[in-house]
C-alpha cells in the first residue's frame, strides 16, 4: 500500500461516470468520502479532486428523481487517476450502447485505477474489464453478472474486491467502503480512519466483508404447485423434519426425483433451500427477540447452535452473536416486528 509520505504533494483526480437512472448514493457517497479526505489533508495541494462525467455535460436525473450535474463529457475527460462507474437498474441501457462501452474501454486504459459501485460492475463487464478477474456487485445482481459474463469470477459475499487495478463493490452504501479502502491504499490507514469517523462509519464493517442481504431474492418460484407448496412448508415450519426423504414423502416422489424436480423449479438443491430458510428465520429471531442463540437454533431446526454458527459464517461471514450486535432492534421495535419472510436467489 502507498504511504502518506509517498503520496504527499499528489493530487488524484477521481471521476465518477453516471448516467440517467443512476443511484444517487452510488455517486454522492464515494465522492463525499474522497472530498472529505482531501479536506482533512489540507494544504495547498488537495489530495483529491472529484467530478462527475456523463455521455454529455449537463443534468442527469437519478433513479430517485433528483438531478445532479455532470460537469464533464466522458469522452473528453483527461488526467484521470481513478475512474468509477455508478450503478442503477438503468445500467442495462448503458450496456447496450456500443459507443459508450468503447469510451469506457478507452478511458479505463488511461486511468491508474478503475472501479464500480453496485451494478456499475455490469458496465465494466460489458467492456471486458472484468474478464478473468474476481468481482462483486449488488447481491441481487450477482447471478445476472455471472450468467451474462462467464469470464468474470463473481463472488457474492464481499463488500468490495480489489483485483489488480480493478475494484468492484457491492450495493449502494458499499461504494463508501470502496472509497475508504482506496483512500487507505493511497494515503494510509490513519487518514482512512479519520474519514470514516467524519462520516460516522466503520472503517471496516464488523463481521468481515459481507453483504448481509446476500441470501435474498424472490420468495416462491416455479410453476409446479407441489413444489411451491413444499417451499411454503419449509419457510413456515423451519423446525420440522425437512430432510430430502421427508420432503419427498410429502411430494409422493422418490427422493432422487424430488431433488431433481425441486432444483429445476427453484434453482436450489433442497438442502440449500432449507438452510437458507432456517437462516432467514434465525436472523429474524436474533434481530427481534431476546432468545438465546441456542434457543434460536432449536426453534429454526438447526441441529445445534454450532451448526447454526457455521451457517452464519458461511453465508454472512459473521457469527450469530456478531450479527445480533449489529442488527438487533430496540425493545419496542422487537415487540412490533413482523414475522420473518424468506427469500432465496
Amino acid at each position: 500500500m502507498t504511504t502518506t509520505a509517498s503520496a504527499a504533494g499528489t493530487t488524484r483526480k477521481i471521476v465518477m461516470f453516471a448516467f440517467d437512472g443512476a443511484e444517487l448514493l452510488d455517486v454522492a457517497g464515494p465522492l463525499e468520502a474522497f472530498a472529505t479526505a482531501s479536506a482533512l489533508i489540507g494544504g495547498p495541494v488537495p489530495g483529491y479532486t472529484v467530478e462527475i462525467a456523463s455521455e454529455r455535460r449537463g443534468m442527469i436525473r437519478s433513479a430517485s428523481g433528483l438531478t445532479i450535474e455532470a460537469v464533464s463529457d466522458f469522452g473528453a475527460v483527461r488526467g484521470v487517476d481513478t475512474l468509477l462507474i455508478a450503478g442503477g437498474a438503468s445500467v442495462v441501457r448503458a450496456c447496450a450502447q456500443p459507443r459508450l462501452v468503447d469510451m469506457l474501454k478507452e478511458q479505463a486504459g488511461r486511468a491508474r485505477r478503475v472501479g464500480s459501485v453496485c451494478t456499475g460492475a455490469m458496465l465494466l463487464a460489458e467492456a471486458g474489464l472484468l474478464d478473468g478477474r474476481r468481482a462483486v456487485t449488488h447481491w441481487n445482481w450477482c447471478d445476472r453478472l455471472a450468467r451474462g459474463y462467464p469470464a468474470v469470477r463473481v463472488e457474492r459475499a464481499p463488500i468490495y474486491i480489489a483485483d489488480g487495478h480493478v475494484w468492484t463493490s457491492a450495493g449502494v452504501t458499499a461504494g463508501i467502503d470502496l472509497a475508504l479502502a482506496m483512500i487507505e491504499d493511497d494515503f494510509g490507514a490513519p487518514l482512512a480512519l479519520r474519514v470514516a469517523r467524519e462520516l460516522v462509519m466503520f472503517l471496516r464493517r464488523p463481521g468481515g466483508q459481507s453483504q448481509f442481504g446476500v441470501d435474498t431474492g424472490q420468495p416462491l418460484s416455479g410453476r409446479d404447485e407441489t413444489m411451491r407448496r413444499l417451499q411454503a412448508l419449509i419457510i413456515d415450519q423451519p423446525d420440522a423434519d425437512l430432510s430430502v426423504e421427508a420432503l419427498a414423502r410429502h411430494a409422493a416422489m422418490s427422493p432422487r426425483n424430488f431433488a431433481r424436480v425441486f432444483k429445476r423449479e427453484t434453482g436450489s438443491p433442497p438442502a440449500e433451500f432449507v438452510e437458507r430458510a432456517r437462516l432467514a428465520h434465525a436472523r429474524h429471531l436474533l434481530e427481534n427477540t431476546g432468545s438465546t442463540v441456542g434457543a434460536v437454533a432449536a426453534s429454526c431446526g438447526f441441529r445445534s447452535a454450532d451448526v447454526m454458527r457455521r451457517a452464519f459464517l458461511r453465508y454472512l461471514q459473521a457469527n450469530p452473536t456478531e450479527y445480533r450486535e449489529r442488527f438487533a432492534a430496540s425493545g419496542d421495535a422487537r415487540r412490533a416486528a413482523a414475522p420473518p419472510t424468506f427469500n432465496h436467489p
